[in-house]
């Protein structure tokens, strides 16, 4: 993070934003705070590709930024339908 010009509390301040994103998506129930983690996740990802690209230029290991951007999606996905289909659901029980 040096390298990219970021103090060292902005580390140390990501890293626990992460570990608190990842304990909101594990956990079940809180769907408004799930979709909160799934926002900062994102802004995560593409800022550190950003940051990435604008410090030292495109590189071959920025790609491997994808591959957790792709992981991000598909749970983004899978959560969005699992959410549709209690929705369905409980629509059922309470007609």
């Amino acid at each position: 993070m040096n390298g990219l010009g970021y103090p060292d509390y902005f580390t140390k301040l990501i890293g626990v934003l992460k570990v608190l994103g990842v304990i909101a998506i594990l956990i079940p129930g809180y769907p408004r705070i799930k979709e909160w983690a799934y926002i900062g996740f994102f802004y995560d990802l593409s800022g550190a590709i950003y940051s990435c690209i604008a410090s030292a230029g495109f590189q071959p290991g920025i790609l491997f930024m994808g591959v957790w951007i792709g992981f991000w999606f598909l749970s983004y996905i899978y959560y969005r339908k699992l959410t549709a289909q209690q929705h369905a659901a409980i629509d059922v029980v309470t007609a």
